[in-house]
């Protein structure tokens, strides 16, 4: 009978278990979302097959774009080898359609000498994008880089002068030219430059994993490429260069090419702060 016990407590030893910090997903499972993973320390992480940087600590995100499909499929292989697998089910979101009227026929419809340098700057862009850094500074958390009335939304489709564009792939703050910009999370600027064609004074801030913050139209830059920048540091100033119908300040976000919805990461503004968006 003892032997018999024995026997069985061995058996239940060796039956593998999935303790709570083998994995773990914490943020938004919808278009334009993104979700913060832990796992053990020296497992891998994939979606869909592809391969995601995992801290020492097992930190890891998994970013959903615009128009994701509603189906993603993670896979973590810890360090004994087991592995884990989990559906991650994208919820759908229906965007608004924005009519802008007025904007310069230059830039809306511009020359082959505008389009030379909207290529020469898209290259730029680019290259900034693909910054993949060990830092980890998205786990602090994030905050809104200000406050104040909202004037376009993530993912509204935008045509301008009568001509559908490109969906807008931020969050869009109405406030005065030279209203301080703050930083909504700790990194490193990986991109300032005063003045490029669509988006005028443009600041990109690096978070780690290939998770950055964007600030476009800025009227000034309070901060040079390589600066290392400290949660809620003025930045920048607002301003209305670029394309713009008057003064906001744009904020996106990135994870490398997918674009990620900001308000999702930091709540509702602040409730005296809220205009319609209309």
């Amino acid at each position: 009978m003892i032997s018999r016990i024995l026997f069985f407590v061995l058996l239940v030893s060796f039956v593998p278990v999935q303790a709570a910090d083998d994995l773990s997903l914490e943020g938004s499972y919808q278009q334009g979302g993104l979700l913060i993973g832990k796992t053990r320390p020296g497992s891998t992480v994939e979606v869909d097959g592809e391969a995601l940087r995992v801290s020492p600590r097992g930190d890891f995100l998994v970013g959903f774009h615009r128009d994701e499909p509603g189906l993603r499929h993670l896979r973590v292989t810890l360090p004994d080898g087991r592995q884990l697998e989990r559906d991650l089910k994208v919820a759908q979101r229906q965007y608004r359609i924005q009519r802008i009227d007025g904007l310069p026929p230059s830039k809306v419809s511009p020359n082959q000498k505008q389009l030379d340098r909207i290529w020469r700057e898209a290259k730029i862009i680019k290259k900034a994008r693909k910054v993949d850094t060990p830092a980890t500074d998205f786990l602090a958390g994030f905050q809104w880089p200000l406050t104040g009335p909202i004037s376009g939304v993530y993912g509204s489709q935008r045509i301008l002068n009568g001509k559908p564009r490109q969906p807008h792939y931020g969050v869009d703050i109405a406030r005065p030219v030279g209203t301080r910009v703050r930083a909504p999370a700790g990194g490193v600027v990986t991109l300032a430059e005063s003045d490029l064609y669509f988006t005028g004074g443009t600041l990109a801030i690096d978070h780690g994993h290939g998770l950055s913050s964007w600030f476009l139209h800025l009227s000034k830059l309070l901060v040079k490429k390589g600066d290392r920048i400290e949660p809620g540091q003025e930045i920048a100033e607002v301003g209305a260069t670029g394309r713009v119908t008057g003064p906001h300040l744009d904020w996106r976000m990135n994870l490398f090419e997918k674009r990620i919805d900001p308000s999702l990461l930091v709540g509702p503004m602040p409730a005296e702060n809220v205009a319609d968006g209309s």
